[in-house]
């Protein structure tokens, strides 16, 4: 059963597909997943793809739209914003805190591409997440500056002109995020990713039990080395576990069903231990 739900985040509301597993009982409570979908992406798709696989195997999920995005509210429209994305995170906790049928000490979070990244980052300082899954976790600070640092400043630049130009009344400059996606992403948000850094504190403050699940291609965003490098960086973490996923790139732990029932299955079999 899926039923899409609204929770408040600061001064809007976040969209969420909310699923149950079979036989399901008011009377029970369960561990809770929150999924938090790639970036470009939205709650319909890969989020949703983790969300049902999990909830088959007894979890509650909710997998989140990104303010600004999609079905969730927030203005402006169409920007990525690191913080905010980690706060959306932060309310579906508050969420699942006060439903009778979750267990609220049995609360986790799997990300996907940035979304991994996020759901990092925000475990640093919520321990309210018991337990969280990175698949193909990419951190989009890395992505945005790129190996150019002249580059870098000179985006930045251009961002800085732009949001003069719209201040003073010029229409928002609307990009693609990148050459696969249709999805519309506002330029000068892209200066709220410059400085976001997934794996800052990993070392100290992620406490949790960790699951890394990446392909042994390399694929795109970088998102191997980063669960690798994420592996190492964990030694803070009470258990810390890497799948490779032989013979799988990035977007393969997107939709790819045979990855994603492998992915799905690690992760049922993690969250069921430490949830």
């Amino acid at each position: 059963m899926t039923k899409t739900i609204r929770f408040v985040c600061r001064d809007h509301e976040v969209a969420a597909d909310l699923r149950v597993p079979p036989n399901f009982s008011d009377a029970q409570k369960y561990p809770a997943i929150i999924i938090v979908h790639p970036g470009s992406s939205c709650k319909e798709q890969t989020a949703g793809i983790y969300g049902e696989k999990l909830a088959k195997n007894g979890f509650v999920t909710l997998a989140i739209n990104a303010s600004y995005q999609g079905e969730s509210g927030g203005e402006p429209r169409n920007i990525e914003d690191p913080a905010s994305r980690m706060e959306d995170i932060r309310s579906a906790i508050d969420y699942l805190q006060v439903q009778p049928f979750v267990d609220a000490e049995k609360i986790g979070a799997v990300g996907v591409c940035a979304g991994g990244g996020y759901v990092i980052n925000v475990a640093l300082t919520e321990k309210r997440l018991k337990a969280i899954g990175t698949c193909a976790a990419a951190d989009v600070g890395s992505i945005y500056r790129g190996p150019d640092p002249a580059g870098t400043i000179a985006l930045l630049e251009n961002i800085a002109k732009q949001r003069t130009a719209e201040v003073k009344g010029a229409e928002p400059m609307i990009v693609p995020w990148h050459k696969n996606s249709d999805n519309k992403l506002r330029f000068v948000s892209m200066a709220n990713m410059m400085a976001f850094d997934a794996l800052n504190f990993v070392d100290t403050l992620l406490s949790q039990p960790i699951q890394i699940i990446i392909g042994d291609k390399p694929g795109a965003f970088g998102s191997m080395n980063l669960g690798r490098k994420l592996f190492e960086l964990a030694t803070a973490s009470k258990e810390k576990d890497l799948l490779v996923i032989e013979g799988a790139c990035h977007y393969d732990l997107y939709d790819d069903p045979k990855t994603t029932d492998i992915a799905s299955a690690k992760l049922s079999d993690f969250f069921h231990k430490h949830l």
